[in-house]
């Protein structure tokens, strides 16, 4: 399945055996009309495939999109290494191999640094309430642990599984959705959203779920709808655009207006790489918009939370007071920070600062070194995924590995924007750093899902074969 996006790359054939002194052999004759090749006779059309080169072979011994490196077959049908001579100097951050390991190392050390970060942040209010400083930190190691054992067994599915299956973890990511408007529904009072369900002792945030079933089956509906826009026009997007909607007003009914933007950022994303006509994403990019902006008009707790963010604020106690402490905090951390354990505003100063608002005591406490730091590691992730994205032939991988990075880079960048006052407070929390069972579990699953994805690369997916 080739990418129509992406230019077919030429394919390249190895050179036959260079006889030696020794045997004194001649080249070998060409096969032809008639002749025998392994015993049978083949016709002159299939000639061009003697010498045991097979399907399976022909299409690993083609070049990688984007990539300087070659494949070959082996003669046991192996794939065998690649050359490396393109990734040079600054064409170096393009080398798929550095993308592929660049990625999960900036995931791993995410999930330990926040670890760390959740135990700093949320300890005094812990031992304020009389409980031990260790809880959120272990649960949050316990999470990281059930998120990596989901990131390895998706890890070990192929593509296929995850393109099979997308339209039944789409249809569970729906229903669970659609309960946190019923009874089971929960957190409106605290968060100012009901984007919680309880069943039994176990807490979930479905619209977790759901972002992660819309990056596997967006990918797969669009590229069905794509060959078929050729007859049917735009009538062939329509499924996945109702379905699309569902799932971002089901999320909008719960009230969660910031992981309605992230889902948006995702479904724009998906349509223009699948290649939905220009105009009709206009309308349908205007149409979101519009659905936002009224959302937003007709709270008027959003409302006080959009003044706060771009107006003057008067108000230092009241609305403007998380936003605030949340600046006081970054100015605090000056280059270096006051060092771990040491931030001023966790001392119940800053609300939430163990979830949404993590980054502003990682300014305090790391200064603008760690803060840049956690920055980078977002970048690397963006960076791999979409570099690998671009070097893969499989559609579905490609626009699949696109969309992940548009979530987790995306959500990374609107949490920060919302401490250091470029948005608004949205309540959305820094993937991998972030305390919360739902979103470290699902970001996991997803992380494991993409370097399942990434492994159809020839090149990681050769090195695989060597290892």
């Amino acid at each position: 399945m080739s990418c129509s996006w992406l230019r077919p790359a030429p394919r390249w054939t190895s050179s036959g055996r260079t006889p030696t002194a020794e045997t004194g052999s001649r080249p070998p004759r060409p096969v032809g009309r008639g002749r025998m090749a392994n015993g049978r006779r083949i016709s002159s059309g299939a000639s061009k495939n003697a010498a045991g080169t097979g399907k399976q072979a022909r299409r690993s011994s083609q070049r990688p999109i984007g990539a300087g490196g070659r494949l070959r077959a082996d003669p046991d049908g192996g794939i065998d290494g690649g050359d490396f001579a393109a990734f040079t100097g600054i064409r170096s951050l393009l080398n798929p191999l550095w993308c592929y390991h660049g990625f999960i190392v900036a995931v791993l050390v995410l999930c330990c640094f926040g670890v760390i970060m959740v135990f700093s942040s949320s300890s005094v209010t812990l031992v304020s309430a009389g409980k031990s400083p260790w809880n959120r930190a272990i649960k949050q190691g316990l999470y990281c642990v059930i998120g990596l054992g989901l990131a390895f067994v998706a890890s070990r599915m192929r593509p296929k599984f995850f393109e099979k299956f997308s339209p039944v973890i789409m249809l569970a990511a729906l229903g669970l959705q659609a309960l946190t408007l019923t009874p089971l529904g929960t957190g409106g009072e605290e968060t100012g959203n009901n984007g919680w369900i309880v069943l039994g002792p176990i807490q979930l945030q479905p619209a977790e779920m759901t972002k992660l079933a819309l990056c596997l089956w967006l990918p797969f509906a669009l590229q069905r709808a794509s060959k078929r826009f050729s007859r049917e026009g735009v009538r062939a997007y329509m499924m996945p655009g109702l379905i699309f909607a569902l799932s971002l007003g089901l999320i909008l009914l719960g009230k969660d207006l910031g992981t309605g933007m992230i889902v948006v950022f995702i479904g724009v994303v998906a349509f223009m790489v699948a290649g939905f006509p220009f105009k009709w994403m206009a309308v349908f990019t205007g149409v979101l918009a519009a659905g936002v902006i009224g959302l937003a008009i007709t709270s008027p707790n959003r409302m006080n939370r959009i003044l706060a963010a771009y107006k003057p604020c008067t108000d230092l106690e009241g609305v403007c007071w998380q936003s605030m402490h949340a600046k006081y905090a970054l100015a605090e951390g000056g280059l270096l920070g006051v060092g771990l354990g040491n931030s001023r505003e966790k001392w119940n100063y800053l609300p939430e600062a163990h979830t949404d608002f993590i980054y502003a005591i990682i300014g305090e406490e790391t200064g603008f070194v760690g803060a840049l730091t956690v920055l980078l590691l977002f970048v690397v992730i963006g960076w791999s995924l979409i570099c690998v994205a671009l070097q893969i032939r499989e559609r579905y991988v490609a626009m699949s590995l696109i969309c992940i990075a548009v979530w987790i880079v995306g959500q990374a960048l609107v949490n920060i924007g919302v401490v250091i006052g470029i948005f608004p407070v949205l309540g959305v929390p820094m993937p991998f750093v972030s305390s919360g069972g739902s979103s470290m579990i699902m970001c996991l699953g997803a992380a494991g899902a993409a370097v399942g994805m990434m492994r159809c690369q020839p090149q990681i997916k050769a090195e695989r074969v060597a290892l």
